[in-house]
């Protein structure tokens, strides 16, 4: 009788534990999910500025300075939202390429898991 308490006592406690790191890998897909949503969504909103910005600057250049300096301030126009294009494109590539690792938390407990159960040597 004590030892099948003390095996069911085992399986619960280890099914416990396969619970608690099956839902904080279900929590980080998740986080992980909301990162990429959020990655793409400014991807767009960079890309959909860059656009109308093109299209009005264009038109504002060929309404004002069609006579006087049009090519100066064309390429004035076109080096500005150029470069806010990048600067936008490079604080998405910097922050994927800093984001965490898929599931590394649930790695890291399942590690500590594994080197709890060991005997010690």
């Amino acid at each position: 009788m004590v030892i099948a308490e003390s095996v069911a006592r085992l399986a619960a406690t280890l099914l416990a534990v396969v619970q608690t790191r099956v839902e904080l890998a279900a929590t980080e897909v998740e986080e992980e999910s909301l990162r990429y949503f959020s990655y793409l969504l400014m991807s767009l909103a960079a890309m959909f500025c860059l656009g109308i910005a093109v299209v009005l600057a264009v038109f504002l250049v060929v309404i004002l300075y069609w006579e006087t300096h049009r090519i100066g301030i064309l390429l004035t126009l076109i080096a500005l939202f150029g470069l806010a294009g990048a600067m936008i494109g490079l604080r998405v590539q910097r922050q994927f390429r800093v984001k965490p690792k898929l599931l590394g938390h649930t790695m890291t407990e399942l590690s500590r898991d594994t080197k709890a159960l060991q005997p010690p040597l």
